[in-house]
């Protein structure tokens, strides 16, 4: 499994919006560019993606932006990355007809096994996890140590 750059900086501004849940106004393509240091044009093909996906609400006009369209506990690393990546959990075609018996015992027992293991994986977090792993790491960054 390959995770696209577009899915890796999905994820991130996915956990930006979760630590702006609670903000009054939505969240601007430009902060986030400008937080992450992600093209805005790169942002803006994400977020189109993401809307489609109901994970996000944009809202129009000069106070405009976006925001999570559920709680971040709600929303899992596959509901975004499977929203991103098209090919994240993909049924590849057959090797050939010879080999029924064989594509039929490799799918059962290691391709549909690894496709089952990635989505509970995935699914199992979630980006209010996410914060607060990335605020954990934030705060042992800050203390200081004295020999």
């Amino acid at each position: 499994m390959k995770i696209s750059a577009k899915g890796r900086y999905g994820i991130a501004a996915m956990v930006f919006l979760a630590r702006n849940y609670d903000a009054s106004s939505p969240i601007t393509i430009i902060s986030i560019s400008d937080h992450l240091g992600i093209s805005k044009i790169y942002l803006e093909q994400v977020f189109s993606l993401l809307k489609r996906s109901k994970l996000v609400n944009s809202i129009k006009g000069s106070q405009g932006g976006y925001q999570l369209s559920r709680h971040p506990r709600e929303i899992t690393a596959y509901d975004v990355l499977s929203s991103i990546e098209i090919s994240l959990i993909e049924k590849t075609g057959l090797a050939s007809e010879k080999m029924d018996q064989l594509n039929h015992v490799l799918s059962r027992n290691v391709f549909d096994v690894l496709d089952k293991s990635i989505y509970e994986t995935l699914n199992a977090i979630t980006l209010e996890e996410l914060l607060t792993a990335l605020n954990h790491e934030e705060s042992s960054e800050n203390l200081m140590y004295f020999i």
